[in-house]
């Protein structure tokens, strides 16, 4: 619906058409028909939603860089970068090699969803194209037809209602139904068509009756019946579990109005005519959907006693519901000018950050699904009474990550109307929602098992995979480390040995692809260092150079240390460590030697003339304590779920004590037995994923 003011260029579109048709000469549709009805019917339908000239332009040309001879930069040079970027996103990949049709397919829409991020015209542009397509799909071979339509019902008809382009939606899902379930949609029709006379009478009472009431007080208000979409009766059969009669006795009618306050006048009439059903009232007006989709809706026992459902809008909220996004083009003086669309689309906004994180085809495929779907939205409310939209069924991990990224990564716990929740909690309509954050917090695999939005669900991933990089490149490093120290030990050069050309020839030796997986393995333990220094060095030389030129003991603790036989070692309490851990010795008087980690708070008031040398021996089988505190938030099981995770790593705790305090926080001290630094760093890992937990921390 244009203004009187907006200026179209008609002059672009005439030369598109001309240049399509040029490039289209020859060309036939499988009908037989020209090929240029189909580029001009793309850009009819266009023309009927209100699209500008440069997308009207853009879907004439849509296929001449896929289909013709046509090059990009001739395409460029004669309608510019808009256009371009237009036909661009629109048009297949062809050039990159897929392993299957699915894979291609989805490559296909990530693609266009990059763009769409710059010009969300794009995807208009693909939805009329694909309409008409499925308008013209009968000339096509059964496979074909059918898994066109498939993609059509899972990926474009929700897309359009995402967008809230209803107009191309209810006849994208009817098209695609009639090829995927022709008896049902057979039995529908025909079922529609045989009742028609009856189902109008009844609105035409409805209308009658309706419309008196709001001239009564002076509201012009234009009253239609609701036409039924085949696939949406044959959606509500499924949902509800209803036969095809009892689908159809429900009657629909729609109000539209000139102004908000109207449509509730309206609503109070309704109301006041025939009894509401209880739990059948949305007020869309107030809470607008995702989609900008706004109407007030409510059921009502009808005349006759039957079920009466009735939509209530403005003709502004009418045009917006059949166009949606489509109808916040506007023109003034040539220039386009969106109403800040992008802030107005709460999920397209969601979508333009969510595909930034997506790292697969498979992670895409799913996300898509997910943000395609058509759920219900709940309506929560931060501290601070901002509304915010989620998908029904929503978790605070999944509000914690729509507020911010760092937010959701170190969440540890929610606050809903004042009460402590857990995390796997579904968020109701109207909750106020707190986050409670911890610079020691953490995202948890679990949070995998309940996230509902794209968005949590890709960043959560995202973090684990930063994480496992980081630990990485530390065992890789610790690997090299240990390698050279070991090399030095036996009075050989480390820098000279331990070149990349060496590494690389040694890895494949050991059946590794690279460096970096060798030094991998000996920072994790999983490969002896001994055998890579008798490849490296040769045996003899290891076996010449074993030992240091300082006379070294070994203690029953592991320890090894320089001085005389029999002397008494002990593990510093304060500090407990561990075999990786860097420590130093300390001469007592009467107890030997007691050995704390070189980062122990202790040593810095202790004489430094009394400290010798220690490290770890090669092969301990020894435990050892080490003392560990965890915060948490209280619940019942708590303390189960993290003996749990301690057993599962077959070690003991040797104590542990739970404090609880008023805020419902729990503190938990434990001692536990460890084998190394690394176990030790793998186990404080699982259990910051415990849910509930909030930090774990080892003490000293």
């Amino acid at each position: 619906m244009e203004k009187k003011e907006d200026k179209v260029d008609l002059n672009l579109i005439d030369r598109a058409f001309s240049f399509a048709k040029k490039f289209h000469a020859e060309q036939k549709r499988l009908s037989g028909e020209p090929y240029m009805t189909h580029p001009l019917a793309v850009a009819k339908i266009l023309v009927e939603i209100g699209m500008d000239e440069e997308t009207i332009a853009a879907s004439l040309l849509h296929d001449v860089l896929e289909d013709t001879s046509c090059s990009r930069e001739e395409l460029e040079r004669e309608f510019g970068q808009t256009v371009i970027r237009l036909v661009e996103g629109v048009t297949k990949l062809s050039s990159i090699p897929f392993k299957d049709e699915h894979s291609y397919q989805i490559e296909n829409l990530r693609k266009m969803f990059l763009v769409m991020a710059h010009d969300i015209r794009v995807v208009i542009i693909k939805l009329a194209d694909r309409l008409h397509n499925m308008r013209t799909v009968d000339y096509l071979p059964p496979e074909k037809r059918e898994r066109i339509a498939k993609e059509t019902l899972q990926i474009y008809a929700p897309l359009a209602h995402r967008l809230g382009i209803y107009k191309l939606k209810w006849e994208l899902e009817d098209l695609s139904f009639k090829v995927l379930n022709p008896e049902m949609y057979e039995t529908i029709s025909n079922y529609v068509t045989k009742t028609r006379k009856e189902r109008e009478a009844y609105i035409e009472e409805v209308k009658k009756i309706l419309s008196a009431e709001l001239d009564k007080i002076g509201i012009n208000a234009f009253v239609q019946g609701r036409p039924k979409h085949f696939y949406s009766i044959y959606q509500k059969m499924k949902k509800k579990n209803l036969s095809l009669n009892e689908v159809m006795d429900l009657h629909a009618v729609r109000v539209i109005v000139n102004t908000v306050n109207e449509c509730y006048t309206v609503l109070g009439v309704v109301h006041s005519l025939w009894r509401p059903i209880p739990g059948h009232f949305d007020d869309y007006i107030a809470m607008p959907k995702s989609n900008m989709y706004q109407s007030l809706h409510t059921t009502v026992v009808g005349p006759g006693g039957e079920p009466l459902e009735v939509q209530i809008r403005t003709w502004e909220m009418h045009r917006v519901a059949e166009y949606g996004i489509a109808a916040h083009w506007r023109y003034k003086e040539g220039k386009r000018k969106i109403d800040s669309v992008e802030e107005k689309i709460s999920w397209f906004r969601r979508l333009l950050e969510w595909q930034r994180d997506v790292i697969s085809l498979d992670e895409f495929s799913e996300g898509l699904e997910t943000e395609l779907s058509e759920v219900e939205e709940v309506y929560v409310f931060t501290p601070k009474g901002d509304i915010l939209a989620l998908p029904k069924g929503s978790t605070p991990v999944d509000f914690a990550y729509a507020i911010h990224t760092d937010v959701g990564n170190s969440c540890v716990g929610a606050i809903v109307n004042n009460r402590i929740v857990p995390l796997d909690y579904e968020l109701q309509h109207g909750d106020i929602v707190r986050i409670l954050t911890s610079s020691h917090g953490a995202p948890s695999r679990d949070w995998l098992n309940f996230v509902k939005t794209s968005k949590a669900r890709t960043k959560i991933r995202q973090w684990f995979r930063k994480r496992e990089i980081r630990e990485k490149e530390l065992l890789i490093k610790k690997g090299r480390e240990i390698l050279a120290k070991d090399i030095r030990q036996r009075g050989v050069d480390d820098q000279k040995v331990l070149t990349s050309s060496k590494l690389n020839e040694l890895a494949k030796e050991f059946g590794f692809l690279s460096e970096e997986d060798l030094l991998l393995g000996i920072g994790e333990g999983t490969l002896s260092v001994s055998s890579v220094l008798q490849k490296l060095l040769g045996f003899k030389v290891a076996e010449e150079r074993r030992e240091p030129e300082r006379r070294k003991i070994s203690t029953p603790l592991g320890i090894v240390v320089e001085g005389v036989d029999g002397i008494q070692v002990n593990l510093a309490k304060c500090c407990t460590p561990v075999p990786g851990d860097e420590v130093i010795g300390y001469v007592t008087k009467g107890r030997g030697i007691t050995v704390h980690r070189k980062d122990c708070r202790s040593i810095k008031s202790l004489d430094p003339k009394r400290f010798v040398d220690v490290w770890w021996g090669r092969f301990i089988e020894e435990t050892f304590p080490v003392r560990i505190r965890i915060e948490a938030f209280d619940r019942p099981g708590l303390v189960a779920d993290i003996s749990r995770e301690v057993a599962s790593f077959g070690i003991n705790i040797d104590s542990m004590v739970v404090k609880v305090r008023s805020s419902g926080m729990a503190d938990i001290a434990m001692v536990i037995r460890v084998k190394s630094l690394n176990f030790l760093y793998n186990l404080l890992g699982k259990m910051r994923e415990i849910n509930s937990v909030v930090s774990v921390q080892r003490e000293g």
